[in-house]
């Protein structure tokens, strides 16, 4: 009896060993070469509950890493926060829902006013609703007159689009209910552009966060609000997801999406640090994009490139002219 005992917990151990060791560890990066994927394997949509899904294409130039969406499925149509940054890769969006659903496209949330969320969206249905954060909406508006001033060029005029004028502004917060599926339209703070917003589902525990966290690339701060979007990462770590979905980098399981935005959260603050480091130096702001040191995060995604905007835009925080 003891042996016979003995056999099954040696099978029963062994099968545990070969289903712990087929889940292989998350490679903490951005990049899909060094996380062990192709590039063929892009675009794709991931499953993350019974009805919302991300979609995740390539963002443009020469560093690899993803531009993520999310979409939710409802009996009265999807949802969709954020497009991709050109026409071409925004149908490849829309056709992926299709291949999900045959609700209909009804509801678009813009949650970064940047190109590479908005340049496709003309190819999202004629007549859906727009959702915009009244910053977001001056920015695209601005954009848009300038296009027409000089005649057309530029991605959102190639493509077309301009923001319909029956935009919904959402200045703070807004619930959803579509199709009993109930929805949050969320603005925590200026972080990575003036209207960021953010899409959070009760019931799930999901928050989408666009280019509110950006999963292991280096915090890219062209039109950022430094100390703010430190204030923002607060307001959503203390929500308590069990699924953050950032809007550039891949989409994780819900416990490592947890410590992927705690991550990211102090990445910032790193980056804010050394920045206020050289800057309370009195290192001239030139001098101090050569010499910043960023530890461990110089190896994140676009550090190169963007570890001098950062600078720039600290800087300007502290000296008071930051637009």
């Amino acid at each position: 009896m003891l042996r016979r005992s003995l056999r099954l917990f040696t099978f029963v151990f062994a099968l545990t060993a070969v289903a712990v060791g087929a889940q292989a560890p998350v490679v903490r990066t951005a990049d899909p070469i060094k996380r062990g994927m192709q590039l063929t394997d892009f675009p794709r949509t991931i499953k993350i509950a019974d009805n919302v899904y991300t979609y995740e294409d390539f963002h443009a130039g020469p560093e690899k890493f993803t531009t993520t969406n999310m979409f939710v499925v409802t009996d009265a149509g999807v949802l969709v926060a954020d497009g991709q940054g050109s026409a071409a890769e925004t149908k490849g969006l829309v056709d992926a829902i299709g291949k999900i659903t045959s609700k209909p496209i009804t509801t678009v949330v813009i949650a970064s006013d940047h190109g590479d969320h908005t340049a496709g969206n003309a190819s999202f249905p004629a007549g859906v609703h727009y959702i915009i954060h009244p910053n977001s909406k001056a920015i695209l508006d601005r954009s848009a007159e300038s296009v027409a001033r000089r005649g057309g060029g530029g991605a959102g005029a190639v493509a077309g689009w301009k923001l319909p004028a029956d935009a919904e502004i959402v200045a703070d917060k807004k619930s959803i209910d579509m199709g009993g599926e109930q929805m949050q339209i969320l603005f925590l703070g200026r972080a990575h552009t003036g209207g960021d917003l953010a899409v959070w589902l009760p019931r799930q525990k999901i928050l989408f966060l666009s280019e509110i966290y950006l999963n292991r690339v280096f915090p890219a701060m062209r039109s950022a609000y430094p100390s703010e979007w430190l204030k923002a990462l607060d307001r959503a770590e203390a929500m308590k997801a069990n699924i953050y979905v950032a809007g550039h980098g891949f989409t994780e399981s819900g416990p490592v999406s947890q410590e992927e935005i705690r991550a990211y959260h102090k990445a910032l603050s790193a980056v804010i640090a050394e920045a206020t480091r050289l800057h309370n130096a009195d290192v001239p702001v030139e001098d101090a994009v050569e010499q910043a040191n960023w530890g461990e995060y110089s190896s994140w995604t676009l550090a190169s490139s963007q570890g001098p905007i950062a600078i720039r835009k600290v800087y300007e925080e502290l000296n008071g002219t930051l637009k």
